[in-house]
């Protein structure tokens, strides 16, 4: 077997799908200039992506070995690179419906995929959690460059016209570049199992795992975490050019701040642990989060870039709410990692079952209930409402920290 082969079949895939799972906020933007329709249908894209992610991710794992990995990512990849070839052509609303559809069993084939194969090209855990960053890292690099590659094919002059389209054919030939490297790739079958009664055991794990108190705080945690970064990172493009009035293009490219920003958070707060504990690193970062928009917000009023011409020309104040994503990006990890010392071997997957699912309908929730804001009252007003999850956040941490006390969970610093 050759290991690097393989490694670089799971990075350019993951790459692929990050640029794909994350472009929904430009195509919101896009897609209420293009077509016409209001914020709040525009606003249901996240669904049709989180939604089956969510859906698929549960089912799809009982026959995915079966299948096998290799042709399970092809299978993926090719369905993704078809929907990319033909959105150009078909050109209409109802089409990106189906293409994050499409995008979201697409990536929950993949990530249950990519997460098993890493298995067969490492040989102890400190092997596995070194890839499994890297390939975490490449997503993060995969989610910047998106916000890049959308702007390059965005004509700002003219925001009714569809040839920014034209972008899925640059990703359906990205798609086509992850096919071949799976294709060559050595992964090998996974041996046969009893796959029907470990898939109906995780099952009954799961529901039985939602009878515990300290589970239901942290799935409501996990949901509002999940329910605030949607609810920003999607909406971001259209704040930037409606609220902040810059260009289309720039719009797109200023949001990439916020996921450089989340990346940034979740390198030093790894540091930040090794010299203080795990419920004040959260603490302190969700007032930071709180008292960043109540002082960012205000400025938005008097902000009008329709003059920019440059990201480097945008006002210093516009570069202020993305930075919410720095405070933002140790929460979900570190909250995940809590949760999971918190549990014995085999009730973790059930629990990472509970975290996708739940972790979808925040996702969700957050883009549709900011999306209806913004288009009945205002971008600052759909922003302002972050205070109230941020609010029960506080709570919420504040009970799941008593309940871990309780337990006696003392987890390691530096987990995230």
């Amino acid at each position: 077997m050759n290991p690097i082969r393989i490694t670089i079949a799971l990075a350019c895939s993951y790459f692929v799908f990050a640029i794909l799972l994350n472009s929904v906020g430009t195509v919101i933007l896009q897609a209420i200039n293009s077509f016409d329709i209001t914020k709040t249908q525009a606003s249901v894209l996240e669904g049709y992506k989180d939604l089956t992610i969510a859906i698929v991710s549960f089912i799809v794992a009982s026959f995915i070995p079966r299948l096998g990995y290799k042709l399970a990512m092809l299978v993926a990849l090719g369905l993704v690179a078809l929907m990319c070839l033909l959105m150009p052509s078909i050109a209409q609303f109802y089409a990106f419906k189906v293409l994050f559809a499409v995008i979201g069993c697409s990536f929950a084939i993949m990530k249950v995929s990519v997460y098993s194969v890493i298995g067969q090209v490492t040989n102890n855990a400190n092997q596995h959690s070194a890839l499994l960053n890297t390939i975490e890292g490449i997503f993060m690099l995969g989610v910047l460059s998106g916000y890049w590659v959308f702007s390059w094919f965005i004509d700002s002059s003219d925001a009714q016209n569809t040839a920014w389209l034209n972008v899925y054919y640059l990703l359906a030939v990205l798609a086509g570049m992850a096919f071949t490297s799976v294709l060559i790739a050595p992964i090998k079958a996974p041996q046969k199992a009893t796959l029907r009664g470990s898939q109906l055991a995780a099952f009954i794990d799961m529901l039985t795992l939602t009878y515990k108190p300290l589970v239901v705080i942290f799935i409501i945690s996990a949901f509002l975490y999940v329910l605030i970064e949607q609810g920003v990172g999607t909406w971001l493009p259209t704040f930037n050019n409606q609220v902040l009035k810059l260009p289309v293009d720039i719009s797109i490219q200023l949001a990439s701040v916020f996921a450089a920003a989340l990346a940034l958070g979740r390198l030093v707060a790894g540091q930040v642990l090794r010299v203080i504990g795990w419920y004040s690193l959260l603490l302190s970062c969700l007032v930071a989060m709180g008292v960043l928009v109540l002082l960012v917000l205000p400025l938005t009023h008097e902000i009008d870039g329709s003059q920019v011409t440059s990201i480097f020309d945008v006002p210093f104040a516009a570069y202020m709410l993305p930075l919410i994503g720095f405070f933002m990006a140790p929460l979900y990890p570190l909250l995940n990692s809590v949760m999971l010392s918190a549990l014995a071997a085999h009730q973790q997957a059930a629990m990472t079952g509970l975290i996708v699912v739940f972790s979808a309908l925040g996702g969700t929730t957050g883009s549709i209930i900011t999306g209806f804001i913004f288009d009945k009252f205002s971008g600052q007003h759909a922003f302002y409402l972050t205070l109230i999850p941020i609010s029960l956040l506080l709570i919420s941490v504040t009970l799941f920290k008593k309940m871990t006390v309780n337990l006696g969970v003392v987890p390691e610093k530096g987990m995230i």
